[in-house]
C-alpha cells in the first residue's frame, strides 16, 4: 500500500498539490490536485479544485472537476459542483451532483475537450428489481376538424361568476 498523506481538519492549503501515493483531505484546499494513488475527501472537507487521481472517494464538498482513472465514488453527504469523469462512477443515495458525468475507458483523457464535444453518459444500476410499469399513449387522431380539438393540456379552470358580476367588478375598479 502506498503512503497516505493527510490534510488535517483545521488546515487550509492554497496552491497545487502533485505527488505519488494516497491523499486524504479533511480540511480545505484551493488549487489543483494530481495524485497517482487514491484521493479520499472526508466528511466536512471543502475543496475548490480540479482533482485527478487513480481513484476518488468523496464524502465532503467539491467545487471542481473530478477525474478518476479507475473510478469515482460519491458517497452519502457528498456535494459536487463540476464534471465527473472515470472508468466507473458510483453515486450513492444522499450524494448531490451538479455537472456532467462521463464514464468509460477513454473518460480520463477527455480533459481538453469542449463541453459540446463531450457526450456525458450515466450508468445506473438498480438496487433491486422493480415491477415493470407500462404506460400507453392514446392514439393520435389523423385529422382534426377544428382548432379546438388539438391535443395538449386542458384550458385553465376559471371560477364561474354570477351574471352581471363582471360589470360590477369593473365599476369598483374605477
Amino acid at each position: 500500500m502506498a503512503d497516505v498523506t493527510v490534510v488535517g481538519q483545521g488546515l487550509f492549503l492554497r496552491g497545487s498539490i502533485r505527488g505519488e501515493g494516497d491523499l486524504e483531505i479533511r480540511g480545505r484546499i484551493e488549487g489543483d490536485v494530481e495524485v497517482t494513488g487514491e484521493v479520499t475527501i472526508a466528511d466536512g472537507a471543502l475543496i475548490k479544485a480540479d482533482i485527478t487521481a487513480r481513484r476518488i472517494t468523496v464524502r465532503g464538498a467539491v467545487a471542481g472537476n473530478l477525474t478518476g482513472e479507475e473510478g469515482v465514488r460519491l458517497e452519502d453527504g457528498a456535494r459536487v459542483v463540476g464534471d465527473v469523469r472515470g472508468a466507473a462512477i458510483g453515486i450513492t443515495e444522499g450524494a448531490l451532483l451538479r455537472g456532467n458525468v462521463q464514464t468509460g475507458a477513454g473518460a480520463e483523457g477527455q480533459k481538453g475537450r469542449s463541453r459540446a464535444a463531450a457526450r456525458p453518459t450515466v450508468r445506473v444500476e438498480p438496487r433491486k428489481a422493480a415491477p415493470a410499469v407500462v404506460v400507453s399513449k392514446p392514439a393520435r387522431r389523423a385529422e382534426t376538424s377544428s382548432a379546438d380539438e388539438r391535443p395538449g393540456p386542458p384550458p385553465p379552470v376559471v371560477p364561474a361568476l354570477k351574471k352581471g358580476a363582471r360589470a360590477s367588478l369593473r365599476k369598483r375598479a374605477r
